[in-house]
C-alpha cells in the first residue's frame, strides 16, 4: 500500500484538512457529555429553566459546528480519495499497456480487469474511509477515556480494562480476515474469467448446446466464491457482537461503580451520566474502527494485488526516443540464427531460424497448426523478443529501434480481426491519424473492401459496433487490412488475415497488394497453399524448425512437408503449376 500512497501527493492539502476537520468534530463531541452533566447537576437539580435553555442552546451549537466540520471533512476526504483512484487507474492502465504479450499472457486478461475495476475501487474506498476515521476514532476512544479520568479516577479504571480487551478482539479478527480476503479476490478472478469466456464465446456455446454445462461450471465457481465470502463474513461478523458485549458489560460495571461513588458523595449523578455517555461514544467509535479495519483489510489485500501488477516489469523496453538510421545495402528483414521460447514452455516455439528478406519481396509462411508461423512474424514488430539470436530490420536489431519507429515501419494485420466502436473512418485512421478520405478509399480498394462500404448508405460514417459485431468476418478482415495499408508501411504482415475470404476475393486481394504495394516487403502467413504459392519465396515451418525455403516450384521438388500440404489442398495440376 505504501507504494500506492504517492497518488495522494497531489492531494496533500485535502489529505490533511479532511482528518483535521474530523478531529474538530470529535473535539466538540467530547464536550457534549460535560454539558449534559451540567444540565443534570445544575439546571435540573435547581429547576433553573433559563440555565437549562442556555446549556441546551450550547448543545445545539456544538451539534451544528460538528455537522459543518463533518460535511467539510467528508468533502476533502472524498476529493482526495477520488483523485487517488483516478491517478491509480490511469497509471495502472498505462502500465498494463506497456507490458508485452508475454506478461499479459502470464497474468491473464480477467485478472487485469479485476485489478483495474474491483480492486482499484476497493482501495479507493479504503482511502476515503481511512482519511475520515483514522484520527477521529482513536481520538474519541482515548479522549473519552481521558475525560473520564477528569471526572473520577476509580470509575475511569474501567475504561483502562475495557479498551485493551476491545483492541485485542478488533485486531485479532483483522489479522485472521486479511489473508481470507485475498482468497476471496482470487476466486473472484476465476468467476470473472468464466463470465468473460462465456460472453466472448456465446455463439459457440449455443451452437454446441453447452448452455447448461456452462451454467453448471459458472455455478460451481460462484459457489466457491460464496463459500469463501460466507466464511470470511462469519469471522468479520463476530466483530460487532463481541464489541457490544464487552462494552455493555463495561457499562454495567460502570453504572454499579458510579452508583457506589454517588452514594459515597465522590461524584454527582450528572457525572455518572457523562461517564456512561463516554463509554457509549467509545462503543460507537470502536464499531466504526472495526468497520474501518475490515475495509482497510480488504483495501490492503487489493492494494497488494495491484502492486504485483506494477512490480511486473515489461519484458520489452523501449530503446529511447532517438530515431535509428538504417544500414544501406542490408536486407529488409533478417533472422540470424534466431530461437524463441515462450515463458514457462519446455520446448522452444522456434529454433535456429536463419534467413533474410530483400526489400519489396513477398514472403509466404506456411506450416501446420502450432508450427510457429504467427510467432515468427510477431518477432518482427517486437511483440516478443527473441530468446537467442537476432531479428534485424534494415540491418538494425529490432531491440535497438524506438518502439514507435519500429511499429510505424511495420503494418500488422492479426489473425483475429479487431475493430473498435466508432465510425469506419475512425477505425481506418488508427493506421494513419490524418488519413484523408481519398487515402482511405485507396486502401479500401486494395483491401477489396470498397464495394461493400459503398453499399452502406453511411459510407465512411458507418458506425462500427465494438468488435465489429455488425459486420461479417470477411468484412472485418478486409477493413483491418485496409487499416494497415493506409499507413503505407515498409513491412506488411498479413497473419492468416484472409481466412474468412472466399478464394476469388483472396486472389484479387493478393493481386492488388502485389500491384499497389510493390515497395513493401510483405509477409503472407497462411495455411492455404493457394495463398502463398505465388510468393517470391516461401518459408515452410514444421514444429518450430525451417523445413524448407524457396519458390513454389523449388519446394515442390525439395521439401516433402510443403509437397504434402499442397497435395492435401490442391489438385495435382495446380501443384505442378509454375
Amino acid at each position: 500500500m505504501r507504494k500506492l500512497l504517492k497518488y495522494l501527493k497531489a492531494y496533500k492539502l485535502e489529505s490533511v484538512l479532511g482528518p483535521l476537520f474530523k478531529l474538530l468534530e470529535a473535539a466538540f463531541e467530547l464536550l457534549v457529555p460535560l454539558v449534559m452533566a451540567q444540565i443534570i447537576d445544575v439546571g435540573i437539580k435547581n429547576q433553573d429553566l433559563p440555565y437549562i435553555l442556555k446549556m441546551g442552546g450550547i448543545l445545539i451549537l456544538l451539534g451544528v459546528i460538528g455537522l459543518v466540520c463533518s460535511i467539510t471533512a467528508q468533502y476533502f476526504a472524498a476529493k482526495a480519495a477520488a483523485g487517488f483512484g483516478t491517478g491509480l487507474r490511469n497509471d495502472l492502465f498505462a502500465h498494463i499497456n506497456r507490458l508485452s504479450y508475454g506478461e499479459i499472457d502470464s497474468i491473464g486478461t480477467a485478472t487485469l480487469i479485476t485489478r483495474m475495476t474491483s480492486d482499484a475501487n476497493q482501495v479507493q474506498s479504503g482511502v476515503n474511509l481511512f482519511l475520515r476515521l483514522f484520527l477521529r476514532s482513536p481520538f474519541i476512544v482515548f479522549g473519552a477515556m481521558a475525560m473520564a479520568f477528569t471526572i473520577d479516577f476509580k470509575a475511569a479504571l474501567i475504561f483502562v480494562v475495557v479498551i485493551p480487551v476491545l483492541s485485542v478482539v478488533v485486531f485479532g479478527i483483522m489479522l485472521i480476515s486479511m489473508p481470507l480476503y485475498k482468497k476471496v479476490q482470487r476466486q473472484l478472478d476465476r468467476v470473472l474469467l468464466s463470465v468473460r469466456e462465456n460472453l466472448e464465446g456465446v455463439r459457440v456455446i449455443r451452437a454446441f448446446n453447452r448452455q447448461e454445462a456452462e451454467k453448471k461450471r459458472f455455478g460451481e465457481e460462484n459457489a466457491f466464491l460464496v463459500q469463501f465470502q460466507i466464511f470470511v463474513g462469519k469471522i468479520s461478523a463476530l466483530m460487532n457482537p463481541l464489541t457490544y458485549v464487552i462494552i455493555n458489560l463495561g457499562i454495567i460495571v460502570l453504572i454499579q461503580t458510579g452508583a457506589e461513588r454517588v452514594e459515597a458523595g465522590a461524584i454527582t449523578q450528572g457525572e455518572v451520566v457523562a461517564l456512561v455517555n463516554y463509554m457509549s461514544q467509545i462503543l460507537v467509535e470502536l464499531v466504526k474502527l472495526a468497520n474501518l479495519i475490515i475495509t482497510i483489510s480488504k483495501a490492503l489485500a487489493c492494494a497488494g494485488r495491484i502492486e504485483s501488477v506494477f512490480e511486473t516489469s515489461p519484458g520489452i523496453t523501449d530503446s529511447g526516443n532517438s530515431r535509428v538510421g538504417s544500414q544501406e545495402g542490408s536486407p529488409e528483414v533478417e533472422f540470424s540464427h534466431m530461437s524463441f521460447t515462450y515463458e514457462g514452455a519446455k520446448e522452444p516455439a522456434l529454433s535456429d531460424i536463419n534467413f533474410s528478406v530483400k526489400k519489396g519481396e513477398t514472403i509466404g509462411i506456411i506450416g501446420g497448426t502450432g508450427s510457429g508461423k504467427s510467432t515468427l512474424v510477431n518477432l518482427i514488430a517486437r511483440f516478443y523478443d527473441a530468446t537467442e539470436g537476432n531479428v534485424l530490420v534494415e540491418g538494425v536489431d529490432v531491440k535497438h529501434y524506438p518502439l514507435v519507429q519500429l511499429r510505424h515501419m511495420v503494418g500488422c494485420v492479426p489473425q483475429k480481426a479487431v475493430l473498435f466502436r466508432g465510425t469506419l473512418r475512425e477505425n481506418i485512421q488508427w493506421g494513419k491519424k490524418d488519413a484523408s478520405d481519398r487515402e482511405i478509399y485507396e486502401a479500401l480498394d486494395t483491401a477489396q473492401a470498397r464495394e461493400f462500404v459503398e453499399e452502406k448508405n453511411e459510407g465512411l460514417d458507418l458506425m462500427i459496433q465494438a468488435g465489429g459485431r455488425n459486420l461479417s468476418g470477411g468484412q472485418r478482415q478486409r477493413l483491418t487490412i485496409a487499416r494497415a495499408l493506409v499507413r503505407q508501411p515498409d513491412i506488411l504482415i498479413l497473419d492468416d488475415s484472409a481466412s474468412a475470404l472466399d478464394f476469388a476475393t483472396d486472389a484479387r486481394l493478393r493481386k492488388a497488394i502485389r500491384q499497389k504495394t510493390a515497395h513493401m516487403t510483405v509477409f503472407l502467413v497462411s495455411q492455404r497453399a493457394a495463398t502463398v504459392k505465388s510468393a517470391d519465396r516461401i518459408v515452410v515451418l514444421e514444429d518450430g524448425h525451417m523445413a524448407g525455403m524457396g519458390t513454389h516450384r523449388e519446394l515442390i521438388k525439395s521439401c516433402q512437408v510443403y509437397r504434402e500440404i499442397c497435395l492435401s489442398q490442391l489438385s495435382k495440376e495446380e501443384v505442378e503449376e509454375a
